[in-house]
């Protein structure tokens, strides 16, 4: 059966796009961009293939669908700006083998003007057609909350910009068979730069709450207990919630690398952000001081080093950085998680707890960084020596709280 759909780039934006597609009935392809992370399981995998998804090696078939969607990862770059190397990849793919009349869709997380100056360029040289006239060109940004079931595909908004009015109601047609929603963006600039809003919103908020955690614990303020309150409010406030850092896939963009613009804001969020693992670890240090205990010597559990709760994905997760500080103190590290079978730092296997109880009881002080569902966390608070918990997960009073 030929496919009407190809996902090019099979990562955490393509794999959840091919997977509503299926689900809505469209034969999909999808092909690789890179050494690409699925979060599929072999259930998962079996209804898409029995449902008319089929991952292709020869890219071949890129050429004999209706739309096309590069959804290839973008991570940041060694000069701090967004990395398009798997995107100018699949843009070079996808353009020895475009025909007239494809709707093309960037989905990765871009730089405003990316899909006009960047890609539009690629895909013209490499097949001899023209944006707009032979071919339709649009940039949607990727709403995919991995976890999340309560907002899915089929129920979220989806923003489309086109290069011309005919590109974006090509590329609406499209969405509109996988969302309920759709919305218009005015072109390609406005829909990147929605995504660069949301992604930096996000980022923004979570330094915010990630600030008033330290000022909160030197005044002696249980913080957990101030966002109880303050979301309340049915206007004006959205509860964000702090913890050992910010990880996932979607990289703050603060346009510090492009000349002449600057997001002041977002360059300082991520300063706040970047130094919570520093500040836990601190407090760490801290608690087992206050109890007769050194750091160096110590043995320290984590709990959840996943970026995210009840996900497999190490995307940038902040357990990285504490346990390389906690390293540097001397402390024995240990990790218990259970999406996460074997894990290294620095190159060297972290041990891994099998006995979650006895782990905790065992460990002179365990730190909750991610707060998965099957954690007890009453239990664990009963179990454990010392309990830091950086999620505000544990009962008031149980454990001693970010």
């Amino acid at each position: 059966m030929p496919a009407d759909l190809a996902v090019i780039g099979l990562g955490p934006y393509g794999l959840p796009l091919a997977q509503a597609a299926v689900a809505a009935g469209i034969p999909t392809v999808g092909y690789a961009t890179g050494p690409e992370a699925g979060s599929l399981s072999p259930a998962e995998l079996r209804r898409m293939l029995a449902k008319g998804f089929r991952q292709a090696t020869d890219p071949s078939g890129l050429g004999r669908v209706r739309t096309a969607v590069i959804c290839a990862p973008t991570p940041r770059g060694a000069d701090g700006g967004l990395d398009l190397a798997q995107v100018e990849a699949a843009a070079r793919t996808l353009a020895e083998r475009l025909r007239p009349h494809t709707t093309v869709i960037l989905e990765s997380p871009v730089h405003p003007g990316t899909t006009e100056e960047f890609l539009r360029p690629l895909l013209e040289k490499g097949s001899g057609l023209r944006a707009g006239r032979d071919f339709h060109l649009a940039y949607s940004p990727s709403r995919v909350d991995l976890g999340n079931r309560d907002f899915t595909p089929g129920n979220t908004p989806r923003v489309i910009g086109g290069l011309t009015p005919a590109c974006t109601e090509s590329a609406a047609a499209f969405y509109a068979r996988l969302t309920d929603k759709v919305v218009r963006a005015r072109g390609l600039r406005e829909a990147e730069t929605v995504q660069l809003l949301e992604t930096n919103f996000r980022h923004v908020n979570i330094a915010l709450v990630n600030e008033m955690a330290v000022l909160c614990h030197d005044l002696g303020v249980d913080l957990w207990d101030v966002i109880r309150c303050a979301e309340t409010k049915p206007f004006g406030f959205q509860a964000f919630r702090p913890g050992p850092g910010v990880g996932g896939h979607g990289v703050p963009q603060d346009l510090t690398n492009t000349p002449g613009r600057t997001l002041r804001m977002v360059e300082l969020a991520q300063q706040v952000n970047s130094r919570m693992p520093r500040y836990v670890v601190q407090r760490a240090a801290a608690l087992l001081n206050e109890h007769g205990k050194s750091a160096r010597g110590a043995r320290v559990l984590l709990l959840g080093i996943t970026y995210k709760a009840d996900l497999a994905d190490l995307q940038g997760t902040p357990a990285q950085e504490l346990a390389i500080q906690l390293m540097e103190l001397g402390a024995s590290v240990s990790y218990h998680d259970p999406h996460v079978a074997s894990w290294s730092v620095l190159g060297r296997p972290v041990p891994r707890a099998d006995s979650l109880y006895e782990a905790a009881a065992d460990a002179d002080l365990t730190i909750l960084l991610q707060q998965h569902r099957t954690y007890d966390m009453q239990g664990l608070s009963v179990k454990a020596q010392l309990l830091l918990d950086t999620r505000g997960a544990t009962p008031t009073g149980a454990a001693h709280r970010l």
